[in-house]
């Protein structure tokens, strides 16, 4: 799978995308529903797809943004796409309640240790076009088009995690996703739900005592003004899907279609980048803005924690079967592959 400094590749989408061009496409808006504020990786994605579609339909079509809040809550966004309100969506660790098979994404401790590995595998036609997981989100009125990995997950608290014995009774916010709180309850803390837009005065009054972010989300929502510790400990990213309604996408044209596939292709090496910037550049914001304390666990503590999260892939195919199962072993194989 190589992605970088491809001369054919370029040359190649250079040519399909002057075709596209060419086409005469119908005047028409897709809406796009974010789970994410402006700022975000995902309005970064979101916005950067809306320049690329407009451009290879010379303005034809465009899509229009909606950040998160401006359509409900999280479940509301998935409805919204499951009913055609909305052409496409992103959907993540909630959308686990949708399509149970997209908690894949949720396990620890499954993928790579680097991040551009694991967004080449999540891209590769592998998986994307992988029976198994096309239809996990079809036979729920959706499609999946792309995956995005937004970064690390980190955890926050306010107290000092280093081992599975520090995260004893912890109060952590997950999303409602049964995975993540087996995880955690498998780690010994304590997995509470709280709405993404009500966790900071949570953490503020305690009602929750730690919180799980990629690095952008923590400072962007200040969520580390109001804990203690930063805690690193690469046991998953955050991963978002990029979908869409299923009626929508198979009425698509074929020259709509390749539109949206070029432009994803595109987006697979940029939102990497962007994703990593955004990170590098909040952690700053936080270590400028703040006193907390940054904790990178070693691979001995990691490990600790590894072998805790490991039974929960069970867990993962008894709620799925033999269709969860199936797309974990292909999921492991290709880190596997890439490992080698």
């Amino acid at each position: 799978m190589v992605w970088r400094n491809s001369l054919c590749t370029a040359i190649a989408l250079g040519l399909a995308t002057a075709g596209t061009q060419a086409m005469a496409f119908e005047s028409q808006s897709w809406r796009f529903g974010l789970e994410e504020i402006e700022g975000s990786v995902q309005y970064e994605y979101g916005a950067k797809f809306a320049e690329l579609v407009e451009e290879k339909t010379d303005g034809a079509i465009t899509v229009e943004l909606f950040p998160y809040g401006q359509l409900g809550g999280l479940t509301d966004i998935y409805d919204a796409a499951q009913s055609g309100a909305i052409q496409l969506a992103f959907g993540s660790g909630f959308l686990g309640g949708t399509v149970p098979e997209s908690q894949i994404f949720s396990l620890n401790f499954v993928l790579t240790d680097d991040e551009w590995t694991n967004t080449q595998i999540l891209n590769s036609d592998e998986w994307l076009e992988n029976e198994d997981f096309q239809e996990a989100f079809r036979d729920r009125d959706l499609h999946p088009i792309a995956v995005v990995p937004e970064g690390w997950q980190v955890w926050s608290a306010n107290r000092e995690i280093r081992t599975p014995d520090d995260m004893s009774g912890l109060a952590i916010r997950t999303m409602d996703n049964r995975l993540l709180r087996e995880t955690y309850q498998a780690y010994g803390a304590d997995p509470i739900t709280i709405e993404y837009g009500e966790l900071y005065s949570a953490l503020q009054l305690g009602q929750a005592e730690g919180n799980i972010q990629p690095v952008f989300a923590h400072e962007e929502m200040a969520f580390y003004e109001v804990q203690d510790y930063l805690i690193f400990s690469n046991h998953a990213q955050f991963i978002a899907t990029f979908m869409g309604n299923k009626d929508w996408w198979d009425g698509l044209t074929d020259e709509e279609r390749e539109v949206i596939i070029e432009a994803r292709e595109e987006l697979v090496e940029y939102i990497h980048d962007k994703q990593q910037q955004l990170n590098t550049e909040r952690l700053e914001t936080i270590k400028e803005n703040s006193d907390i304390e940054i904790i990178e666990l070693d691979q001995e503590q990691r490990d600790a924690f590894a072998e805790l999260a490991h039974p929960v892939r069970d867990t993962f195919v008894g709620m799925t079967g033999e269709r969860g199962e199936r797309m974990l072993d292909k999921l492991l194989e290709l880190v596997e592959a890439e490992q080698e």
